[in-house]
């Protein structure tokens, strides 16, 4: 197989720009075409990244694209996604997946019935300090983990996001939107869950716009803003989960792991880097030793300062598993048990029960310094 895949981008909002930024720093792929249903949203990225500009349907009959990238709007996901694969490309999708595990099962039997491959974000798993906790887990740092706690809260998207809507319609609320990255993290360190409950509910039935250009609009919320979740993973851990657009400040940390012999303290799962901390059985809390793993280090400034963004290596590692004839990280099963996880989630709210879960997994291989580099160019 050809030693570098040609890569055509769907969808050219926001994230886009991160995609076509980011994607020259690794083997295996290069970006071609975007397109995009607004024509001038389209151009505009060509212009800007030096790719060219198509409609979605000559994207789609472009011989020189091998895999499609879709960052469409969510409910968008399986429609481009399933067009994709019926032309015979290879995806990569932003979060999440789809919006119903029929979607996702769906994918998979066209993906398995014409042999290509499906991946999907996040990818921030894969960064220095989520792998670097995973290398501590591995090695029994906290001996077997038992139980944890998540928290990802804040008052919604609406204060800095421009078109907003979307957030609150169904597909969207915090656990469809920010779930992926702690689910993702999750079964990279204790692997598949079992079976889940869920609490859901909303502080309001709308919302009010305070950014620009639309300040003062009011839009309506048409699913739950906060939801609290508990996990039980088949390694028989527990995990509390909770989601929420309606909380304005709070003392949570992003992700606590607890384990027979110590405590595991976790950063954001939405970012690469960060400070890994955790304990033995003497309650002192210290930071993990430093790890020159490749995607921990500095790349970007941001508003909070310097940070390590290395979004696209779960499209390059697909890439490269593509070439080498190896499993992806970002794999199909993975991405597909995560969508089962906060759908049952949801599901559990409405019902009021314990769901089980249908998928299953494995866990992700570790990526080490050596594995991340190689990514690189």
């Amino acid at each position: 197989m050809t030693k570098e895949l040609g890569v055509g981008i769907i969808g050219c909002g926001n994230i886009s720009t991160t995609y076509f930024s980011l994607s020259p720093l690794f083997k295996g792929l290069k970006v071609l075409a975007c397109a995009d249903i607004n024509v001038q949203a389209a151009k505009q990225r060509a212009e800007e990244y030096g790719v060219k500009a198509q409609t979605i349907d000559e994207l789609l009959a472009n011989d020189e694209i091998d895999v499609v990238v879709n960052l469409t709007i969510p409910d968008a996901h399986y429609p481009v996604s399933k067009a994709a694969l019926e032309a015979g490309k290879h995806v990569y999708s932003e979060k999440p997946l789809v919006l119903s595990l029929e979607q996702g099962e769906e994918l998979r039997r066209i993906a398995k019935e014409k042999g290509l491959s499906v991946g999907c974000a996040p990818d921030t798993f894969l960064g220095g300090a989520h792998q670097l906790a995973r290398k501590f887990v591995d090695d029994g740092g906290i001996g077997r983990i038992t139980s944890g706690a998540c928290y990802v809260m804040g008052p919604g998207m609406e204060m800095w996001h421009p078109n907003p809507d979307f957030f609150f319609l169904p597909g969207g609320g915090p656990i469809l939107d920010m779930g992926p990255y702690y689910i993702a993290n999750l079964i990279n360190l204790i692997g598949p869950v079992k079976r889940v409950a869920g609490l859901t509910s909303m502080a309001s039935e709308t919302r009010t716009i305070t950014s620009q250009p639309r300040n003062g609009e009011i839009i309506p919320v048409k699913t739950p803003t906060t939801i609290q979740a508990l996990l039980e993973f088949v390694s028989g851990a527990t995990v509390t989960l909770t989601a929420s657009w309606d909380v304005w400040s709070h003392r949570h940390a992003n992700m606590e792991l607890y384990g027979t012999d110590g405590s595991l303290y976790v950063p954001d799962p939405n970012f690469f880097g960060g400070t890994v901390e955790a304990s033995g059985r003497d309650k002192d809390i210290k930071a993990l030793g430093a790890w020159d793993h490749p995607f921990g280090k500095f790349n970007q400034e941001s508003p909070n300062g310097p940070r390590a963004n290395y979004r696209t290596a779960g499209l390059a590692d697909m890439a490269m598993a593509l070439i080498e004839g190896r499993d992806a990280r970002c794999s199909l099963d993975r991405t597909l048990h995560g969508v089962d996880i906060m759908t049952s989630i949801l599901k559990s709210g409405a019902e009021g029960r314990f769901v089980d879960l249908t998928t299953t997994c494995t866990q992700p291989a570790a990526l080490g310094i050596e594995e991340a580099q190689a990514l690189l160019k």
